[in-house]
Formats: C-alpha cells, sequence, structure tokens
C-alpha cells in the first residue's frame, strides 16, 4: 500500500518444521531485533513468517530472515546478538547465505544437549580447518571464540572416539602482574593460569564426567613446560594463550606430534605477556610453517568477537590507539585480527602490562 512516498510491501515465509522458540527467541527478541536492523515489522502467524515494509529492505532482510529459520529447523540455538552479527555478516556477503559446508559445521555434544555452531564466517573457517588439518593456528583478538570451539572440536572428537585422550596446554606466564609467592602444591600453583580451560570444558561436558576424564588422565591440563619429552599420539592436543609460548617452547610443543593426534595452537598477538615480545614462539611459527602442507593459518577479527557487543568497539579501538603510537597504519601490530605485517620478528607483537616479574620457578624457561 502507498503511504506518502514510500510503498509498503509484505511477504510471507515459510516456517514450517521451525521450532518456534528458538526462532522468535525469549521474549520476541530475535524478531525485535530483526525489525530494528532492518526498520520492518515481523510476525508471527502459524506456520509463517510475514515480514512487512519497504521493498528494498525487504530485500535485505528476507536472506537472514531464511537463514534464521533453517537454523531452527536445525534446533540450533541463537540469540538476539547472534541476529545482529549474523546480518553483519550477510551485508560483508553482498546478502549470500552461507554455503552449505558452514551449516554443516554443527557440533551437537551428548550429555549436555548443547549444539554449538559457528556464528560467523570466521568461526566457520577456523573449524573447517580443524577438520581438515592436523595442526591448526588460530589467530585473533579476545572473545572470537579461538579456545572455545577448539575444545568443542576436541570433546567431539572424544565423544566420537576419534582420539583417546585430550591434552591442553597454556604456559604459566603472569599477565603483566607479580602476583608473588603462590601457596600450595604444584597443582594449586598453576590452576589460576589454566582455569579458562577448566570453564571451557565445564561448558561442554556434565560436571561429573569433567572430574572422572581428569582422574582417569582422559583429559589432561597441564603447563606448556612439562610437555617435553612426551609423545602425543591419539590425542587432541591444544596449546592456549600460545603468544606467551617462547620460540623454543614452541619448537617443543610442536615436535611432540604423534600418530592420529590433532593439534591446535591459539594466540592474541596484541597481548604478549614476555619480557621481550620478540622471543615469542607465535610470531616465530607464523614467519616460518606458512605454506606447509598440513598445518593451516585461521586469522580472526573484530567481526568475529561473540562477547558482549562493546568488546568489538574496545579491541578496535585499541587496535587504533596502537597504530597511532606506531606511526600511522601498517606499522607493526596495529590491526585487530593480527594478520601479518612487514617482516621480520621484532615488529611483530606489543608487550602488554610492562616487563614480567621474576618466576616463580623456573622449568624449561616458565613461570609456574
Amino acid at each position: 500500500m502507498a503511504n506518502g512516498t514510500r510503498t509498503t510491501v509484505e511477504h510471507r515465509l515459510d516456517a514450517e518444521g521451525a521450532d518456534p522458540l528458538l526462532l522468535a527467541g525469549v521474549n520476541d527478541r530475535n524478531m525485535q531485533e530483526l525489525a530494528r536492523i532492518f526498520g520492518i515489522r515481523v510476525v508471527m502467524r502459524g506456520d509463517h513468517l510475514i515480514l512487512s515494509g519497504e521493498l528494498e529492505r525487504l530485500e535485505e532482510a528476507v536472506p537472514l530472515t531464511q537463514h534464521l529459520i533453517e537454523l531452527s529447523r536445525l534446533r540450533a540455538p541463537f540469540d538476539a546478538s547472534d541476529v545482529a552479527r549474523m546480518a553483519e555478516d550477510f551485508r560483508r556477503r553482498g546478502g549470500e547465505a552461507p554455503a552449505a559446508e558452514e551449516a554443516q559445521l554443527r557440533i551437537a555434544l551428548p550429555g549436555t544437549r548443547k549444539v554449538i555452531v559457528p556464528k560467523s564466517a570466521g568461526q566457520a573457517g577456523y573449524l573447517a580447518s580443524i577438520q581438515e588439518n592436523d595442526v591448526v593456528i588460530g589467530i585473533g583478538p579476545a572473545g572470537t571464540g579461538k579456545t572455545y570451539l577448539a575444545v568443542a572440536a576436541a570433546v567431539n572428537a572424544l565423544y566420537r572416539k576419534r582420539v583417546k585422550r585430550i591434552i591442553l596446554a597454556r604456559p604459566a606466564v603472569e599477565a603483566g602482574e607479580n602476583l608473588g609467592f603462590l601457596p600450595g602444591d604444584l597443582q594449586e600453583k598453576v590452576d589460576p593460569y589454566l582455569r579458562p580451560l577448566y570453564d571451557a570444558l565445564e561448558d561442554m561436558m556434565p560436571a561429573e564426567r569433567v572430574a572422572r576424564a581428569l582422574e582417569e588422565r582422559t583429559i589432561e591440563i597441564a603447563p606448556l613446560a612439562y610437555m617435553r619429552g612426551r609423545t602425543l599420539s591419539d590425542a587432541f592436543v591444544i596449546l592456549d594463550e600460545a603468544q606467551n609460548a617462547t620460540t623454543a617452547q614452541m619448537k617443543m610443543f610442536l615436535t611432540r606430534l604423534g600418530l592420529n593426534s590433532r593439534v591446535v595452537i591459539t594466540g592474541d598477538k596484541t597481548q604478549i605477556d614476555l619480557p621481550k615480545p620478540a622471543d615469542s614462539g607465535l610470531l616465530q611459527v607464523e614467519q616460518i610453517l606458512q605454506g606447509i602442507e598440513g598445518i593451516a593459518f585461521v586469522y580472526l577479527d573484530g567481526a568475529d568477537v561473540i562477547r558482549h557487543r562493546l568488546v568489538k568497539d574496545i579491541i578496535r579501538a585499541y587496535a587504533e590507539a596502537d597504530e597511532d603510537a606506531a606511526g600511522g597504519p601498517g606499522s607493526g601490530q596495529g590491526n585487530e585480527s593480527g594478520n601479518p605485517k612487514g617482516s621480520g620478528l621484532g615488529g611483530a607483537g606489543s608487550a602488554a602490562g610492562g616487563e614480567a616479574s621474576p618466576p616463580l620457578s623456573d622449568t624449561n624457561g616458565e613461570r609456574v
């Protein structure tokens, strides 16, 4: 119908088979977000979703709405923040839906009935690389799901008996703070550094299953220094916070790879806490391992951030500040995705929080 100089049209989409609660969201927030983003009206009537608004806006909204219907048919959960993220992703793609292969990259975890799906094109590429390569190195800012998706892939591989155990490692490096002497035995000393890995596991497995797997050593969480001398076969191995591994530690870790094992290395080059950032093993492997068959580098950026909506803006603000401090774009480590710029290792990272404190105890160059 005509409304002044504007014409309002109506478009009906078949939503048969879709979970109405998943599609609409809590208190219809998904539909409200869809209406807000595109400036249209969205109404659910029976097995149909009715969009009404200006023709140009509907042409933008229909592909995303159809994708949301498909996700709800697959029982893949999403919320209003995911709707906003997917809308941005669709705009970058020129209105094209994700490829069919991306839609299949969903991990259904038994026990918790949790379904984990990539929430951006970057995350989909990351999961696809983990499936296709023996060694994957994921580089990107905080909040892009590097560790979470890697742990999900590891738990899925364990459930499907593709591997016999999961090994999660982290360098025990203080993030710009001097924690001083930590009381307790070795496990109690290193647990604070490894807590994010426990958190990810407990979100994907029942608590009693996690405790039993840790006791039986089906799942092992340890400081990176304790990988020396081992051969890791039939295992899914994750090295988290790899920007804080030294070059010697990184070489030691990569050469632990045994038969039927997969390795995922994650890191953020903008958060190096080593006394000398140029000593980061993550920076070195980025320079020397490119192009080797079976090793994939995946770069995530601000578009892949899945935490609070402000995190993306905060990351962008810090990236711009780093560029200004380095003398403009293209100098050093100024981009939020962490893609390599320039040559050599010296200009590829910056210390976070100044010089690190003396080690609590020194094992293979790692503070524990």
